[in-house]
């Protein structure tokens, strides 16, 4: 039986830990790109931080996650390594950076758990990307893999979409996800799918499923932090539940020390030498 989560746990989680939860307890996760967004995280009992390559959009500035680079992941991936001492560090693998070949994927995978300290890395794609799994775990690197809509092929997608809806994308969804647990995967990440089809691949699998926009039934959960803290603006996906505005709470937190500059009452006598 696999430990209580919390804030006080001394557990380092792993690969195999994390595999090991799969019919044990639902777990939830989320991204991390900072340092002390991931101490926050890590300490509240969190198993799993994916430093995801979504910093494009959510502290980069970018439109969508294809520019990203090597040299920007492995920065932010060791930033959240240093603020962890029990969740599993996952680092996303940017656009063309295991796609050119095999070994490629192996040299860039490498720095990400040799330079930045990452437990493991993610991959988008299906059977397509099954040789870079197997390839990686056979050399001792963890890999999470990623169905369903996958933002790195948006371009050949023409846009974000569901995924699954019909049977035939169903029927290769399955065929993916069976694909990359028999290459080494430890986990899935299933994204933007009905809960049904979801439900079908996760009870197909003998590693656990997480999904991002995919329903109840998978094993776990994750989200980009900066959407469930209201620190991604207005515009959201439908599958993201705001826990607090931080948004708000940061502007009138702003607005009031402008106020008290303006007017000469910060700093105070107790604020000085």
């Amino acid at each position: 039986m696999m430990p209580v989560m919390n804030s006080t746990n001394s557990i380092k989680w792993t690969a195999p830990k994390i595999r090991a939860l799969k019919g044990q307890r639902r777990f939830a996760c989320l991204t991390a790109y900072d340092y002390t967004t991931a101490k926050i995280i890590d300490e509240c009992g969190l198993p799993l931080i994916l430093v995801g390559d979504s910093l494009g959009m959510a502290v980069l500035g970018y439109e969508t996650t294809l520019p990203v680079t090597m040299e920007e992941m492995l920065h932010h991936t060791a930033a959240v390594v240093r603020g962890v001492k029990s969740s599993l560090v996952v680092a996303d693998m940017p656009f063309l950076s295991y796609h050119v070949s095999v070994q490629e994927a192996v040299a860039n995978a490498g720095r990400f758990i040799k330079s930045a300290g990452a437990g493991a890395v993610k991959i988008e794609g299906g059977a397509l990307r099954a040789d870079v799994v197997r390839t990686l775990s056979q050399n001792g690197i963890p890999v999470m893999g990623h169905i369903g809509l996958t933002p790195q092929s948006i371009r050949a997608l023409g846009g974000y979409k569901v995924a699954g809806r019909r049977k035939v994308e169903i029927r290769q969804l399955i065929s993916d996800a069976k694909a990359l647990e028999k290459a080494g995967a430890f986990a899935l990440v299933l994204e933007c799918m009905p809960p049904d089809t979801a439900g079908k691949i996760t009870s197909m699998l003998h590693i656990p499923t997480i999904g991002i926009g995919a329903g109840p039934r998978c094993d776990g959960q994750i989200l980009v932090t900066h959407d469930m803290l209201g620190l991604s603006g207005n515009v959201s996906p439908k599958f993201v539940k705001k826990y607090i505005d931080l948004t708000a709470r940061m502007k009138e937190a702003i607005g009031k020390y402008r106020t008290e500059v303006d007017c000469k009452k910060f700093p105070s006598k107790e604020h000085c030498y």
